[in-house]
């Protein structure tokens, strides 16, 4: 196996997908093995406040078999302290996320492995709300608006950019025709 670059990486799952914010040099299609996309994080100030929240995804560990797709960036050395900086300032707002470097799998790049750096839900964290059935999900995305827009339309980009990736993540897609 080829492992590349190793520390200038970034995976995104969520909305860095579609709104990274930063300079990169290079993007694709990437696979983290061992967590999954999950919709279980309370948002107080992106995408809700704290007596209204919304619910952002997180990469969170059910299952050491579980594959979460999405985008792997490459950001030139000379970016990369403001990309971190930038990124820890958007991600650590209220401390929900850990920082981590993680493997992944690049798509179209056969056996090529990266470390990328990657933020996962602190299952501790008061704002970890766990596996939430779909009809409670929903009323916390129907009620989240923050700094960062409307939840609905956060759940409604992710599943769009998850359709062009050809991603099939079948909670999302349930709640993007419940909010449709």
């Amino acid at each position: 196996m080829n492992t590349i670059n190793q520390t200038r990486w970034v995976f995104g799952y969520g909305s860095l997908m579609w709104r990274p914010g930063f300079e990169f040099t290079h993007s694709a299609q990437a696979t983290l093995r061992g967590f999954s996309r999950s919709l279980c994080v309370y948002s107080h100030v992106h995408r809700g406040t704290p007596e209204k929240p919304g619910l952002v995804f997180g990469l969170d560990q059910l299952d050491q078999s579980d594959l979460c797709k999405g985008i792997a960036f490459q950001v030139d050395e000379s970016h990369w302290q403001h990309t971190v900086d930038y990124l820890r300032a958007r991600e650590q707002v209220t401390t929900v996320y850990l920082e981590e470097i993680v493997s992944i799998q690049l798509a179209g790049e056969k056996d090529q492995t990266v470390n990328a750096l990657t933020y996962r839900v602190d299952t501790s964290h008061k704002q970890y709300a766990g596996q939430l059935g779909l009809d409670e999900q929903l009323k916390f995305i129907r009620q989240g608006r923050g700094q960062s827009g409307d939840c609905r339309e956060y759940i409604l980009s992710t599943a769009d950019h998850l359709n062009e990736l050809k991603v099939e993540d079948k909670n999302l897609q349930a709640l993007a025709s419940a909010l449709s």
